[in-house]
This record gives structure tokens, sequence and C-alpha cells, in this order.
């Protein structure tokens, strides 16, 4: 019988998992949040994850169990550990990217660089770090933030005041260093149970909107000593939390040479796109491999540079599939890929990866691609 991996969330990653897992063999199934979803091929089971009832239920047909997204609650994942379920990432490995204070307070412990943090409770211990940091600092909500949600810069504690009256009896903010960063960077790499890592090469990410845009990988001008510290980080966080599955690591590069950790995910991620088609084992493929205890593939890139370009909103006019045709004639070395989601402004509804030897036309390529589905 084939191995039975159960993810729970039906977006665009579990739907990057479907072709990966009939090559290797797995059965694939799907917990999804509601009909239609973007893996709804694979999706056995429609409801929420967030009721321990339904989860048992989904899971009681497979032999491992992975996600889509960090947003299970841990006293769902906590009783199916008890119940004997396998889950990977874990519970005590996945708090770290469900809460950001609790993240921070780790990766202090484990000595992993990062900007300078602090809990605050109230506007006056967010007008204390203020006044230690020149002004200004960025304040998050530790939990349930993605694509630039939950994070806003601040120059004065009242530009805060808003969220600190919803924060319920004890919780607390993260107000973080506005880093004086010139690039960001992210770091992935993979973990078994069985302890096996492996590392892809550290990449550069474009922001707009607070929204992954672009990365090129590997990242332009990383010379030895940024590609060892990144890969060093990353290998010390998979190893530190005891995370299972794919890991990436959101890096800042700063003006004064320093790698610090930004956030992190526990789980296929944007950053990680391009290696569907550059590089020798995708992560997608990676991320199966691992949660289920197979050898882990080679990382290695399939050409000197790999562009992922995010379609972010798609046409206003019209569907996404009206456009393929267009875009496959004029640029047939793109890689299209899109994630049965309906165009709304700012949606990530696909990507475009292009791989080869020149950095400059693979940039143009991908991004004149991904303007068919404007």
């Amino acid at each position: 019988m084939a191995l039975r991996v159960g993810v729970i969330g039906g977006g665009q990653l579990a739907r990057m998992m479907i072709a990966p897992a009939v090559e290797l063999g797995l059965d694939l199934r799907v917990l999804a949040e509601g009909e239609g979803m973007s893996a709804g091929l694979a999706a056995t089971a429609v409801g929420d994850y967030r009721d321990l009832d339904v989860v048992r239920d989904f899971v009681k047909d497979v032999d491992v169990v992975t996600f889509d997204h960090e947003h299970v609650p841990q006293t769902v994942l906590r009783a199916l550990v008890a119940d004997g379920v396998a889950v990977h990432p874990g519970p005590d490995a996945l708090q770290f990217a469900q809460d950001k204070l609790v993240m921070r307070a780790k990766l202090a412990e484990l000595g992993v660089p990062q900007p300078d943090w602090a809990a605050v409770h109230d506007a006056s211990e967010l007008r204390a770090f203020l006044d230690e940091h020149e002004g200004a600092g960025v304040v998050k909500t530790p939990r349930g933030g993605y694509d630039g949600k939950g994070v806003r810069v601040v120059r004065s504690a009242d530009d805060a005041q808003d969220w600190f009256t919803a924060l319920a009896e004890g919780e607390a903010l993260l107000v973080e260093e506005l880093v004086p960063f010139v690039r960001e960077l992210a770091q992935q790499v993979a973990r078994r149970p069985s302890g096996q890592i492996v590392a892809y090469p550290v990449v550069e990410t474009v922001q707009r909107d607070g929204v992954c845009a672009e990365v090129i990988a590997p990242a332009p001008a990383a010379g030895d000593r940024l590609v060892q510290v990144a890969e060093g980080i990353g290998r010390s966080i998979a190893e530190g939390l005891g995370v299972t599955g794919m890991l990436a690591v959101e890096l800042f590069e700063t003006d004064d040479e320093r790698i610090l950790v930004n956030e992190l995910a526990m789980r296929p991620h944007n950053s990680g796109h391009w290696s569907q088609d550059g590089a020798v084992t995708g992560q997608f493929e990676q991320h199966l491999r691992a949660v289920a205890d197979l050898p882990l593939g080679d990382t290695a890139p399939r050409a000197r540079w790999s562009v992922m370009v995010n379609i972010l909103g798609g046409p206003q006019d019209g569907s996404l599939g009206q456009r393929f045709a267009g875009a496959m004639v004029e640029h047939p070395s793109a890689k299209i890929h899109t994630y049965g989601k309906d165009p709304r402004p700012g949606r990530k509804v696909g990507h475009v990866n292009v791989a080869g030897d020149d950095l400059d036309e693979a940039v143009y390529i991908a991004r004149a691609a991904a303007a068919h589905f404007d």
C-alpha cells in the first residue's frame, strides 16, 4: 500500500504537492477549508482545521500529517500527537512559526542573529523601545500575519494604539528595530525525522507592498561568507527547533554586512517556487520526501540562474486560462504555474519560472510572461 500523506489546508502549496506525490508513489489526501480550493484535485475532505473532531476524522486514514499553512491550533496538533499520529513538523517546532514572540525568544536562546526586539504590552513600553532605537520600529502582531498583514512601521507609540486596544489581558505585541537592510534573502533547508538535512542556495527576494514579487536564485553577488552564514543559520534553526519538512528562513542583509533572521516558515515557501523548475529536486517533492522520512534529493540548481515572478491579482477582464496561449507562444522557455484561484487585486494567483545562463534575459522573460496575466 502507498504511504498516505495527509495535508491540512487546501491552498496552492498543497496543490503543488500533488504532482510530486504521484511521481513518488505517495497517496496524497487534503483537508480543504472549503469547496473550490486550489488543491481540490486531491481534497478528500472539507472542514474546519480548528475543529479537533474534523481533523481526527481526516487523519484516521493517513500515515503522516503535514500542512499547507501554520495556522492549525496547538491544542489540535498536540491531541493528534497524543493519539499517536505522525505530525511533521510537530507542534513543538511549529509553535515557533505560529507565534513571533515565541520565535524571537527561542532564536535568542539559540544565539541566532536577529534584530533587536521586545514584547510590548502598552504604549509606554513601545515608547521606551522607540526612544532607544532612534524613534522608529516595526510593530507586528505575534500571530496570524502574512504577506505584510499584521506588520506596521511606527515612529510614535500612538501609531499602534488600535492594536494595543484590541489586545486581550496579558497579551503583547512584538516590536523590532527598523533594520537598515540593503536587500532581503531567504535560506531554505529540508530536514527529515531521522536527522538528514540538505540546504538550497540562498536566494534574493523582492517584496512589493509586503508581498513577495520576485525571487532570484542564487542570490546575485553572494560571496562565500554570505552563503556559509545563511546556510549555517538555516541548519542551526532546523536542528535547534527540531523542524521536519521544509524550512524557509527569511533574512535581512544589512548595510553593515550583518545577516539577520526576519521570519520563519515551516512548509514549502514562496521563496522556493523557483526550485520546481530550477533545481534537481523541487521544494514540493523535497517536503514530501522529508515528512515521509525518505532520502532527501539533490538541491543543486539546473542552470546558472533561476527567476520566479509572482502573478499578483490576475486579469481584470476574463480568466487566467484565456491568457495562457499568448504567454506560451511568446515565451516558450517560461514555466507557468497557476493556482486555480479567481483573480483579485493583490492576490497570489500563480507564478512564472525561467532558468538560464543570462540573468538579465531570465528576468526579462519571467516578467514579460507574467505580464500576460495582468
